[in-house]
């Protein structure tokens, strides 16, 4: 399968893309059913490892010689010892097929808040296939995922390898804001620092000057803060991440790459966590965008993949036992009173439950999907995050900037749920469960993309919030290295 072009650009655009206006376009019908039916149980077959001729064997060992680090699956760019003989060869071949296809990742590597999972791989029919075709490298090409977004991300690799070869960049140091006007040698360490990653940023100098401010809001914009042009705290810590930092998080990214399925749904809503932004698309296009708050860090927001099945008009909000606990409880009952919230059961097992209002956390809207971790999309009565560049604040669910119009875009194939019929059930202050017809339940990734490639292939980063970039990455380079030993 070839790499789309279309849906990769598409992904990597949506992760920064925050549209202000509401989903006013008009959206073609879906016609084609979300359920898929459950296919049957295949038999077996037991694929004997293949015997390799010498001169495929020459073959394959030169594919495989970099393809790992060119590939993400280590940072140490040493030369790895070549498999000595038939059986080691086909192991080794074997291995990378599976890491660089389904992830790199062992099941019990995962974290219990990474819900999202490759499916099983199998990559030996495919490979004694190709050695019985004498296809090797085209079975080798199509191997990785087939997205120009995670392509994007193995030319960011090979360039920030270079850099960190290089020496990285030296770590800007401490002091007053730097902004237009400004001169002296921090300016001229700020200038060196841009024109590692910036090209049209001129090294040397040490005024801050118009231009250096326009770079300044260029390296802003890349890593996803204020651009402000103005060199503060935030744009000083994302600019002194050292450049093998920003390889292990290309190499973070570049898995999780390979746990999404072989092919996207068309139809689809995708919640960036650490950007905290939430895009819907339709024919493999972002079609809106909203911002979003995501978890905050000890409360994460969980990678998953489910089905968005139902959304609930004026939900209560059943709280949590652990929030209930250390938030709630302690403040009183009139405190519980005065904002809506309802004590249901007596002593040990007695519960919270904020009845519907606007004073509800959940607002007017609950998007409902099957998941283990008891988190949904929701609206909420207080918008003053969304004003923030920084959105991690919420428990874990996902609080939608625009909840109204993503409901009525979900709704829209439904005659009984058109703009008046769910303003009108909103006004009765009841609670009522919606469910959304077969054809528009809708799928939902909730990711952690914290870099990927623009348009013109240059890389942008987001921050780490929750430390999962430098653990996959650590986890990456030990999974290899054991499997580097079982294979030879």
């Amino acid at each position: 399968m070839g790499r789309s072009v279309r849906l990769g650009t598409a992904v990597a655009t949506a992760i920064g893309l925050v549209s202000t206006a509401g989903f006013a376009q008009q959206t073609p019908p879906v016609s084609a059913p979300m359920v898929q039916a459950v296919p049957p149980v295949a038999p077996v077959q037991i694929v004997p490892p293949p015997t390799i001729s010498a001169a495929q064997a020459a073959q394959l060992n030169q594919l495989l010689a970099d393809a790992g680090y060119a590939q993400g699956l280590r940072h140490d760019g040493t030369a790895q010892p070549r498999p000595d003989g038939n059986d080691a060869l086909v192991r080794a071949a074997l291995d990378y097929a599976r890491a660089v296809h389904a992830g790199r990742l062992d099941t019990s590597d995962f974290q219990q808040d990474w819900g999202l999972r490759p499916a099983a791989y199998d990559p030996l029919p495919a490979f004694a296939d190709a050695v019985k075709r004498d296809r090797l490298p085209q079975w080798f090409r199509g191997l990785p995922p087939p997205y120009s977004g995670y392509d994007g991300l193995q030319k960011g690799l090979a360039a920030y390898r270079k850099i960190e070869a290089s020496g990285g960049w030296a770590a800007l140091p401490a002091g007053p804001d730097l902004a237009l006007g400004a001169s002296g040698p921090r300016v001229a360490a700020l200038r060196q620092r841009l024109a590692v990653e910036d090209s049209e940023v001129v090294a040397t100098g040490t005024k801050f000057d118009a231009e250096l401010k326009d770079a300044v809001v260029r390296a802003q914009r890349r890593y996803g803060l204020n651009p402000t042009g103005v060199v503060s705290t935030g744009t000083l810590g994302a600019l002194n991440v050292p450049a093998a930092d920003r390889v292990r998080q290309i190499m973070a990214n570049m898995e999780r790459w390979r746990w999404l399925p072989a092919e996207l749904p068309a139809k689809r809503i995708q919640v960036n966590i650490a950007a905290a932004v939430l895009t819907v698309f339709e024919g493999d296009a972002p079609i809106a965008s909203m911002k979003a708050v995501t978890g905050r860090p000890g409360n994460e927001t969980p990678m998953l993949q489910s089905r968005i099945h139902s959304i609930v008009l004026n939900p209560p909000w059943n709280v949590p036992a652990g929030i209930a606990a250390k938030e709630l409880f302690p403040k009183g009952t009139a405190y519980l009173a005065r904002n809506n919230y309802k004590i249901i059961g007596t002593g040990a097992g007695r519960r919270i439950q904020q009845q519907p209002g606007p004073k509800s956390a959940l607002g007017l809207y609950k998007f409902d999907f099957d998941n283990p971790y008891a988190v949904y999309l929701h609206d909420t009565p207080s918008q003053s995050t969304f004003s923030s560049f920084s959105r991690l604040a919420s428990h874990g669910c996902v609080r939608l900037e625009k909840p109204g119009p993503l409901a009525q875009l979900l709704l829209r194939n439904d005659p009984a749920w058109q703009p008046d019929e769910i303003q009108t059930a909103l006004s009765t202050g009841k609670t009522q469960r919606v469910q959304l017809q077969p054809q528009d339940q809708v799928h939902v990734y909730l990711l952690y993309w914290t870099a990927f490639a623009s348009a013109n292939g240059a890389m942008n980063f987001r921050g780490d919030p929750y430390g999962w970039d430098k653990t996959l990455a650590a986890k990456i380079e030990r999974r290899s290295a054991i499997t580097a030993v079982a294979a030879r």
